[in-house]
């Protein structure tokens, strides 16, 4: 079965930078685009960042453009979202997504999604 799991998330002060992952399990997700959604509470899901399947075409929300940096480890089909500056406004829960581009990946379009890791910037 095809899974997606995250993890690195925690409580981290405001200014402080996080790096969180995404494995992805069951087959090999080397041919997909990946990417990272976030819900705040009380808010909809929003898209954070998409990668390409090797990795040479990123895009990036306009509220992390320039904080936040998408790589992938096609070897170890696990994904990472470094977020440097983070702020409480960056508190959310981050979700890890699959699909086959990044502009799909950018519209939430059939994508596969993870079951999210928790972070939490206090001020």
């Amino acid at each position: 079965q095809d899974k997606l799991v995250e993890s690195g998330g925690g409580l981290v002060q405001a200014g402080d930078s996080l790096t969180i992952s995404c494995a992805a399990s069951g087959r090999t997700f080397s041919d997909d685009a990946m990417g990272w959604f976030r819900q705040a509470p009380g808010k909809e899901r929003e898209f954070v960042a998409g990668i390409n399947f090797n990795g040479r075409m990123t895009r990036y929300a306009d509220t992390v453009k320039g904080r936040a940096t998408i790589s992938r480890d096609t070897s170890e089909n696990t994904i990472y979202l470094q977020m440097n500056s983070l702020q409480p406004e960056d508190t959310a829960v981050y979700y890890c997504v699959a699909g086959a581009s990044v502009p799909r990946v950018m519209v939430g379009r059939d994508l596969r999604w993870g079951q999210g890791t928790q972070v939490t910037v206090s001020s």
